[in-house]
């Protein structure tokens, strides 16, 4: 195991560019399947690229604005203190694998904007009081956690089949959660995982080479220091100074804030997506940083985060367009189709959904290809539609761990390169297609 993890984390040290030469060389290979393999000409292909380049604009403020909310957040007091103190359970390397692990999966099944944003603030802090650590596998750990979202209460899938009108609707109907999220093949994975990921990054951690040197020490790992107070005294403060140094602004506008976060969750349940999760982090900010000065200084800090995301997802999106519009992605889910059988199509919808989520890093997105293939096969041939949904589902968050698209929120709170981190979780891909693979064939 040593042997292998060295093997795989050198590999992706030397080997893997930065994840912005990851995108363009994704969008140059999907731009010569599509001519080779669906006889596309080099104009529709340059066609497709483009007109689907904007495609994921709100998506990508949403994943900015995660990183900037979740950043402001963490810089405020009440937080920081939160996240010390959770921190204060690990006093071993070992005990903070064991703990970031934990927490970021069960965040992610809370909710993956959620879950993405929490594991990394937390690995910061368990970073600077376990200094001995190693940060790039720490880190990888608060990602692990990713893997099991779309099995969790925010999973895009299950909850559209779930949905009045979805667009499959006259084909399958409603699938409730009960044969999905709450199915037994579903909670048989997601507490495997999450009982075994947070001990298997404990084993990476005795794997790894004794000679390279990725204690935490070693990195600059960020400081969330809460933001300085106005020094300008307020009898020499100008009425605008005054203004951006008020309690009382912050205090209005964040109660407001409050009362429309309260207002969703009694109207809508525990509807906890990525917009009110945002408008969450952001009110919340506000009210604990206590004036507008304090929170627009942490503002200024937070979108220096942001720029990987910005972009890089307009070029994901453009491969999406090339996927789709080809035809490519169709392609490759009715080859899986073709040599599947009543047991075996929602396994091969999972690993067909992991090979188009390399190209199409998007659940939904992903579901609007594939969901009009998959289900009308499993109703041809007997399948179970449900589970062969929740294949594709765990396929979706199954090659995540080494598509650095969702990575990228994690990578820009914890200051590190894709490259730091992908070597340790293509281990934790491989681990993890085992108990998938039992949930969906044999339960």
């Amino acid at each position: 195991m040593k042997t292998l993890t060295a093997l795989f984390d050198r590999m992706v040290q030397r080997y893997l560019p930065d994840a912005f030469l990851f995108a363009i060389i994704l969008t140059i290979i999907v731009f010569f399947l599509g001519m080779g393999v669906m006889g596309s000409s080099p104009i529709e292909m340059v066609e497709y690229w483009g007109t689907g380049f904007w495609d994921l604009l709100e998506f990508a403020m949403q994943m900015s604005l995660i990183v900037v909310t979740g950043y402001i957040l963490a810089s405020t007091p009440f937080v920081r203190n939160i996240l010390q103190k959770i921190s204060t359970l690990a006093n071993t390397p070992g005990q903070a694998i064991l703990l970031v692990t934990f927490v970021a999966s069960v965040a992610c099944l809370i909710n993956y904007g959620f879950g993405l944003v929490v594991g990394a603030l937390l690995a910061i802090h368990v970073a600077r009081r376990v200094t001995s650590v190693d940060y790039r596998l720490l880190m990888a750990s608060a990602y692990s956690g990713f893997l099991l979202w779309h099995g969790g209460l925010s999973g895009s899938i299950p909850l559209l089949v779930a949905t009045d009108d979805h667009f499959l609707m006259d084909t399958i109907g409603t699938v409730p959660v009960t044969e999905t999220l709450f199915s037994s093949f579903n909670l048989f994975i997601v507490l495997f995982l999450l009982l075994t990921l947070p001990f298997i990054n404990w084993y990476l951690m005795k794997a790894r080479d004794p000679f390279t040197n990725t204690d935490a020490s070693t990195w600059d790992t960020k400081d969330y220091e809460d933001t300085e107070e106005e020094t300008i005294p307020a009898k020499n403060r100008t009425p605008a100074e005054s203004l951006e140094n008020s309690q009382i602004i912050s205090l209005i506008i964040g109660i407001m804030g409050l009362a429309f976060i309260i207002y969703h969750f009694t109207q809508n349940g525990f509807d906890l997506n990525l917009n009110i999760v945002n408008f969450t982090f952001l009110f919340l900010g506000i009210l604990f940083h206590k004036t507008p000065r304090r929170f627009l200084n942490s503002v200024t800090s937070a979108v220096q985060n942001a720029g990987g995301i910005i972009i890089q997802f307009p070029f994901y999106a453009g491969i999406m367009g090339m996927m789709v519009e080809s035809g490519l992605s169709q392609e490759m889910s009715m080859w899986f189709v073709s040599i599947s059988n009543e047991m075996t199509l929602p396994l091969f919808s999972f690993i067909s959904a992991g090979i188009v989520n390399f190209f199409v890093p998007s659940g939904g997105g992903q579901w609007a290809v594939q969901g009009p293939i998959m289900v009308p096969a499993a109703l041809e041939i007997g399948a179970d539609t449900a589970k062969t949904a929740m294949g594709v589902a765990w396929g979706d968050a199954w090659t995540n761990m080494i598509q650095p698209f969702w990575a990228l929120p994690l990578l820009a709170i914890a200051g590190l390169k894709v490259r730091d981190i992908m070597g340790f979780c293509a281990l934790i891909l491989f681990y993890s297609f085992i108990p998938i693979s039992i949930g969906l064939l044999f339960f």
